[in-house]
């Protein structure tokens, strides 16, 4: 009878959807909101960047002009000796290397061991804005040998734009991830993770999913500049 009474005093159509999104219950069983939003919203970002490097292939495929060399454009010189794609090989294994501290991290999190996890979030914060830095030198390199994106010495002219709009996009996540590890990580060092009440990035004391939920979004950057690497500059 309970039951019956709460179904009656349900709202109903769109008014229930509501009442029942907003209600303090989880709308995915055994996913908490933090974890179910990141995921949606990483595969809303996953239909930016596929759209993104599909605009960049189909440009490159029908331009009628030459498609500059990338191993050429983004060699590295050391001491007169060229590198092909050094600098993008070294920005590589810095970003995949922080996909391997994230991950440290977050078993340290599930662990409670407050000063591992933050040591390890910041590590992995250094690491992407050492990437970031060394990204800003390869943008910088390409902007003083002319490059724009509506132009390019180099050859086609769609090769500065799409240059500039998938690394930038990228970098850009990168940049935000960056901010948002050393937040968690400052938080998690002074000990506010393990203080009772609830705020935005925990619900209660030892509530470290927040971790986690910085891991998926670290972990899916990293995987999309496995993409960018290997569709831009390899191909």
């Amino acid at each position: 009878m309970a039951d019956s009474s709460l179904d009656q005093n349900r709202p109903l159509g769109l008014e229930g959807v509501i009442a029942d999104w907003s209600s303090d219950q989880r709308a995915f069983k055994r996913v908490s909101w933090g974890k179910a939003m990141m995921w949606i919203f990483l595969l809303s970002d996953t239909f930016v960047f596929s759209i993104f490097l599909l605009g960049y292939m189909s440009a490159r495929m029908s331009t009628q002009t030459e498609w500059p060399n990338t191993s050429e454009v983004f060699a590295l010189h050391v001491g007169g000796v060229s590198f092909p794609l050094l600098l993008i090989a070294i920005m590589t294994f810095v970003l995949i290397s922080s996909s391997g501290t994230m991950a440290m991290a977050v078993r340290c999190g599930y662990a409670r061991d407050r000063k591992a996890t933050a040591g390890l979030m910041f590590a992995t914060a250094a690491l992407g804005a050492t990437f970031v830095g060394m990204q800003a030198f390869e943008w910088t390199k390409l902007i003083q040998e002319g490059v724009r994106p509506w132009s390019n010495p180099f050859g086609a002219e769609q090769f500065g734009a799409s240059f500039f709009m998938i690394t930038g996009f990228h970098g850009t996540h990168v940049t935000i991830g960056v901010l948002f590890l050393i937040l968690i990580a400052t938080k998690i060092w002074r000990g506010e993770f393990d203080r009772p009440g609830r705020t935005w990035l925990k619900s209660g004391a030892g509530d470290y999913e927040a971790v986690e939920i910085m891991g998926l979004y670290w972990h899916f950057v990293d995987l999309v500049w496995v993409f960018i690497f290997a569709f831009f500059y390899l191909w």
